[in-house]
C-alpha cells in the first residue's frame, strides 16, 4: 500500500486522471541548446490548466464531504470547533479547497500531526489506523494538486520536495554533529533520465519509508544520548617487538620439536632446522617483521585458529614506549597486510581510536606510500568478513628514523558486521569469536628493483575503545543543551525542544509548534523510563515532521510585496545550503537570514566563498558531478580480487579495485580542482592538464606520477588525454563491456555535456546481425554505417554516430589504441553540419572552438537544475541566457558560474 505524502509530486500514486493532468501541466517544453533538434512536446494553455485544476478541486471537495469530513467531525471537532478551541485551531472552519482556498498552511499542520499520530491523541481517539491513512491520503493528493497549481499560476515554479536520501543523511550528521551513516535503511533514489535525484517530481515516499524515518530518528537520538558515568576504555598496546618475539617463539618451538623428532638423525635434523630458519630470511619484497639489530626478518603471517595471534588488552593507561629496533615492513597489496588481532573484548558503541607509529622504508622524495585501515573477523573457514574503515588513504610522509603518529577514529556503531560469536565462544575455541584490525599498504605497485621504495615501516600499534574526549560527549550536549532550568523538567524540556526545532526546521518555531510538542512530552513523560527517554520521543517527531523532511517554499511569512515571487531569507539559506553542502544551513547562515542580511549581494557572495572553502563542499562536487555525468553504471562494475587475478593470470591492464576506485573519483577530483582554482569551464573539454593519481597515470601511460592522492599534472605533449571525454571511467561505462560503443558515447555526450539529447529510437529498430558473414567482417564503424542504411535508423544515427565514432581510439576500459584486430582505427567522422572530426583531438578542438557557448550554457542548465531541485521549463529560458552571458563575460570560471547562479533571480525566486 502507498500513501501520498504531501509536498512532493506524490506520496504514492494518485488517481490516473490526476496523473494525466499533472503530466499535461508539466509538458511545457524547455528549449535546450541552440541547435537542438529534439521533438517539440505537448503544451496546454492557462485556460486549459485552470479547467484541469477546477475539475481536480471539485473531485477533492466531493471526496472531502463524503469521506473525510465525517472522520474530522468525529476525531477533531470536540476540541477544535466552537468556542474556546484548543491551540487556536478551528478544524470546523478550514476551507477544504486546498487549490483555491486560503487555508493550505493549516492543512499542512493537519497532515503533520495526523501522520505522526500526534493528533488526535491515540489514547483519547477512536480513529483507526485505516481512517488515519484515509485522511493522510486525501490530504496528500489535494496538497499535490495545490502544488501543481502554484507551478502553473505564474507565481512560482518551486516545488515542495522531500530531502533526498543523501541530503537526509548529511542533514542528520550536521544536526547531531556525528559522522554516522543514517540512510542505510532508505531506498535508493530513482531519478528520471533528464533530471537529478533531487528533482521534486520523482521524490516519492512510501509507507515503508515513513516508518523508516521514524525509526531512524529514534535510533539516531538514542545513539547520541548517553547515560551514567563514562565507560572504561579497553587498550591494546602492540609494539612490533612483541609480534617479532611471537614469531621467534613459534620458530624456536618448531626447532625444539624437530630436535625431539630427529635427534637420532643429525643430517636430517640439520636439514630440517635449516628449512625452519629460512623463516627468518623472508624475501625483501614480501611483508615481514624486522629486527634491525640482527637483520632477522620472519614473514608476517596470520591464522584465525586457536586465537594464537591475539594480543591481550588491558584497562590500564600506559604511555607509548620509545621507538625500538623492531618493525613490521608492509609491502603493497591486500595479501601483504599487517593483521593485529584484538580478541573478543572490543565494545559495541563509542569511538575506536587506532594509532600507529610509522614511516616510509626509504627516504625518497618521489611520492609517498599510502595506508588503509580495515576491520574484520574469521569465525570459521567460510564465516568471515572484512570491510574497509578508512574513507581516505593516509599518506605516510615520515622518513626512516623519524616516525610519526597516524590516527583513525572509527565509530564502532558504524561497523556493519561484527562477529556474532562474541560471548558465545571462548578465545581459542571454534568458531572463533575474535576480531582484528588490518593495515593495507594501498600504494599502487611495488618496485622489483627496490622493494623498499613503496614499503611502510610500522613500529607500534595502539587501539583504544571506547574513546570519549569529554563526558557527556559533545554530540549529547548538542541535543541536551545546558539550561537554566535543569531542575524543572517541564521548563528544561521546552528549552531543549525549542532549540532543536529551530535548528532542525531552519527557523524559529511558533509558540503553537512548541506547545504542541510540549503537550506530547507531558503525555509521554509518565510512561517513560526517564526524562531523557520522553524528550527523545518528542524530538523524533521533530525529525519526522515535513518541516524537517521537506523543502517547503512559502512556509515562512513575509511582509515584502514580492514575497510571492522571492524566497524569504530563511528559504534562501536553505536552498543555498542544499546546493553547496547538500544539507541544512549552519548557524552563520541562519543568523544572517534572521537578520535579513543574507539577501545583500556582497554578503551572499562572501557566504558562497566561505561555503566552497568548507570541507562540506566536497558533497557538492560528489553528488552534482556523479548525477550530471550519469555515473551510476560505474557502481555496478566489480573488479577481480587480487586472489582471482593471480589465479586467472590477469595482467595489470585489467580492471582492478584500485583502478575502478580511481575511475569513479577522477571526474569528481577534476571538478573539485577546477572549482577551487576557478578554472575555465572549457577545461572540462580541452585542458592542458589532468587531475589524476598514480593508478590512473599507469593506465594512461603517463610517467612520474606517484601516490594515491589526486593532483594536477601537466598534460604531456602529444598526449591522447585531456578533459572528461577521455576519462577512463566515463568511457568504460559507455562501452558494452568488451569493446567501445559509439552510440552510447555519442548519446552520452549530446545528453549530458551539450544538453541536446537525441530523440528516442523508434519501435522495432532492427538489430545488427552479427551472424551475417558480411557484417561480422566489418569494423565497428562500418557496421554502424551499414545500420544507418535502414530508413527507421537514419534520422537518429545521423545525429548520434559522428560524435560517437570520434571516441573509437578508446577501448572498453578507456585505453588508447591505434589498431583493432590488426586494422588501423578509423575515428574520423562528419557531423550533420558537415564539420569534420578527426578523432578525439578533432572532437575536443571542435567543441572548444565551435560549440563552447553551447557547452557553457548546457553546464549552467545542469547546475541550475541541481540547485533548484526541478526541471527547467520555457519560463526559465531568459534567466538561463542571462546567467550564461554573465559567466562568459566574467571569464567562464567554474566558481564564477556558481556565484552567477546564486546571485540570479532564478536562484532567489520561487
Amino acid at each position: 500500500m502507498h500513501l501520498p505524502i504531501p509536498y512532493s509530486n506524490s506520496f504514492g500514486a494518485p488517481g490516473l486522471g490526476l496523473r494525466i493532468a499533472c503530466a499535461l501541466l508539466l509538458a511545457v517544453p524547455y528549449a535546450g541548446a541552440q541547435d537542438s533538434t529534439s521533438a517539440s512536446k505537448t503544451s496546454i494553455s492557462a485556460e486549459q490548466a485552470a479547467g484541469v485544476h477546477s475539475a481536480v478541486a471539485t473531485r477533492g471537495l466531493s471526496d472531502f464531504n463524503s469521506s473525510i469530513k465525517p472522520l474530522l467531525v468525529s476525531a477533531c471537532y470536540d476540541c477544535h470547533s466552537g468556542e474556546g478551541v484548543e491551540g487556536n485551531f478551528h478544524a470546523d472552519k478550514l476551507d477544504p479547497d486546498l487549490i483555491n482556498g486560503e487555508d493550505l498552511a493549516w492543512w499542512l499542520e493537519v497532515y503533520s500531526v495526523v501522520s505522526n499520530a500526534e493528533m488526535p491523541p491515540p489514547e483519547s481517539s477512536e480513529l483507526s489506523d485505516g481512517d488515519r491513512a484515509r485522511i493522510v491520503e486525501w490530504l496528500s493528493t489535494e496538497i499535490q494538486a495545490a502544488e501543481k497549481h502554484r507551478k502553473t499560476d505564474g507565481n512560482s515554479r518551486s516545488s515542495f520536495r522531500r530531502l533526498t536520501r543523501y541530503e537526509y543523511n548529511y542533514a542528520l550528521q550536521d544536526l547531531l554533529d556525528v559522522p554516522w551513516t543514517f540512510d542505510r535503511d532508505l531506498p535508493a533514489e530513482v531519478s528520471e533520465e533528464d533530471a537529478f535525484e533531487n528533482n521534486a517530481d520523482s521524490l516519492h515516499m512510501s509507507v515503508k519509508q515513513v516508518e523508516a524515518y521514524r525509526q531512524l530518528a529514534l535510533d539516531a537520538l538514542r545513539r547520541v544520548a548517553v547515560r551514567g558515568d563514562r565507560p572504561n576504555s579497553v587498550r591494546w598496546s602492540v609494539p612490533m617487538k612483541a609480534a617479532f618475539d611471537r614469531e621467534k617463539r613459534r620458530i624456536d618451538g618448531e626447532i625444539e620439536s624437530a630436535r625431539e623428532k630427529f635427534g637420532d638423525d643429525q643430517d636430517k635434523l640439520a636439514k630440517e632446522i635449516e628449512q625452519i630458519e629460512e623463516g627468518f630470511e623472508t624475501s625483501l619484497d614480501r611483508s615481514h617483521y624486522l629486527d634491525t639489530s640482527t637483520g632477522l626478518r620472519p614473514k608476517i603471517d596470520w591464522d584465525y585458529r586457536k586465537a594464537s595471534y591475539v594480543f591481550r588488552p588491558t584497562d590500564v593507561e600506559t604511555p607509548m614506549p620509545e621507538p625500538g629496533a623492531h618493525f613490521a615492513v608492509v609491502q603493497p597489496g591486500s595479501r601483504q597486510a599487517l593483521t593485529v588481532e584484538l580478541g573478543d573484548q572490543l565494545p559495541n558503541v563509542g569511538t575506536m581510536r587506532v594509532r600507529i607509529r610509522a614511516s616510509r622504508a626509504e627516504a625518497t622524495t618521489e611520492g609517498s606510500p599510502s595506508l588503509q585501515l580495515y576491520f574484520g573477523f574469521q569465525a570459521t573457514d567460510q564465516g568471515r568478513s572484512i570491510k574497509r574503515l578508512s574513507t581516505q588513504d593516509i599518506e605516510i610522509v615520515a622518513t626512516p628514523g623519524q616516525p610519526e603518529i597516524y590516527q583513525w577514529d572509527v565509530p564502532l556503531g558504524e561497523i556493519e558486521h561484527r562477529n556474532t560469536y562474541r560471548g558465545e565462544s571462548k578465545l581459542g575455541d571454534h568458531p572463533s569469536p575474535s576480531e582484528y584490525v588490518r593495515f593495507v599498504n594501498s600504494t599502487v605497485a611495488g618496485d622489483e628493483d627496490d622493494p623498499n621504495r613503496s614499503a611502510i615501516l610500522i613500529e607500534y600499534v595502539e587501539v583504544i575503545a571506547p574513546v570519549y574526549n569529554q563526558w557527556p560527549p559533545e554530540s549529547h550536549r548538542n541535543v541536551f543543551i545546558e539550561g537554566d532550568n535543569a531542575d524543572d523538567e517541564t521548563a528544561y524540556a521546552r528549552q531543549i525542544i525549542t532549540d532543536f526545532m529551530t535548528r532542525a526546521w531552519r527557523r524559529v518555531p511558533t509558540s503553537h509548534d512548541v506547545n504542541r510538542k510540549m503537550q506530547l512530552f507531558e503525555r509521554l513523560r509518565p510512561s517513560s523510563h526517564d526524562f531523557q527517554e520522553a524528550v527523545i520521543e518528542v524530538l523524533a517527531t521533530v525529525l519526522t515532521s515535513p518541516k524537517f523532511l521537506y523543502v517547503l517554499p512559502g512556509e515562512e511569512a513575509s511582509s515584502e510585496a514580492d514575497s510571492m515571487k522571492q524566497l524569504t531569507p530563511g528559504e534562501l539559506a536553505t536552498r543555498l545550503s542544499l546546493f553547496l553542502w547538500c544539507s541544512l544551513p549552519d548557524e552563520t547562515l541562519l543568523e544572517l537570514a534572521s537578520d535579513g542580511r543574507l539577501g545583500d549581494r556582497e554578503i551572499l557572495l562572501e557566504q558562497v566563498n566561505r561555503m566552497l572553502a568548507d570541507p562540506r563542499a566536497a558533497r557538492f562536487s560528489k553528488h552534482f558531478v556523479s548525477q550530471w555525468l550519469r555515473m551510476q553504471p560505474l557502481e555496478f562494475l566489480t573488479p577481480a580480487s587480487d586472489r582471482d587475478r593471480d589465479l586467472l593470470g590477469l595482467g595489470s591492464d585489467q580492471l582492478d579495485g584500485a583502478l575502478l576506485e580511481s575511475m569513479k573519483q577522477e571526474p569528481i577530483a577534476l571538478f573539485d580542482d577546477m572549482l577551487r582554482s576557478n578554472s575555465n569551464v572549457l577545461d572540462f573539454i580541452d585542458p592542458d592538464y589532468l587531475v589524476i593519481n598514480e593508478r590512473l597515470a599507469m593506465h594512461y601511460a603517463i610517467p612520474n606520477v606517484q601516490g594515491n592522492q589526486f593532483r594536477r599534472v601537466a598534460l604531456p605533449k602529444g598526449s591522447d588525454r585531456g578533459g572528461l571525454l577521455t576519462h577512463a571511467g566515463l568511457l568504460t561505462m559507455n562501452s558494452d563491456g568488451k569493446d567501445s560503443h559509439p552510440v552510447k558515447r555519442g548519446v552520452w555526450l549530446l545528453t549530458n555535456l551539450l544538453n541536446d539529447p537525441p530523440p528516442p529510437p523508434p519501435p522495432a529498430v532492427p538489430e545488427i546481425d552479427l551472424t551475417d558473414p558480411r557484417i561480422s567482417q566489418m569494423t565497428l564503424k562500418e557496421r554502424i554505417e551499414d545500420h544507418r542504411q535502414h530508413a527507421a535508423c537514419l534520422s537518429c544515427h545521423k545525429k548520434i554516430d559522428p560524435w560517437g565514432i570520434a571516441f573509437e581510439n578508446y577501448d572498453a576500459l578507456g585505453r588508447y589504441r591505434d589498431q583493432i584486430n590488426g586494422k588501423p582505427v578509423d575515428a574520423t567522422s562528419v557531423l550533420a553540419n558537415h564539420a569534420e572530426l578527426n578523432g578525439m583531438h578533432g572532437l575536443r578542438e571542435y567543441l572548444a572552438s565551435q560549440r563552447h557557448e553551447q557547452f557553457v550554457r548546457a553546464t549552467v542548465e545542469k547546475m541550475a537544475m541541481f540547485a533548484l531541485g526541478r526541471r527547467l521549463d520555457i519560463g526559465d529560458r531568459s534567466a538561463i541566457t542571462d546567467i550564461t552571458n554573465r559567466v562568459q563575460e566574467s571569464g567562464n570560471g567554474l566558481a564564477t558560474m556558481v556565484n552567477c547562479l546564486v546571485t540570479s533571480e532564478l536562484f532567489q525566486g520561487k
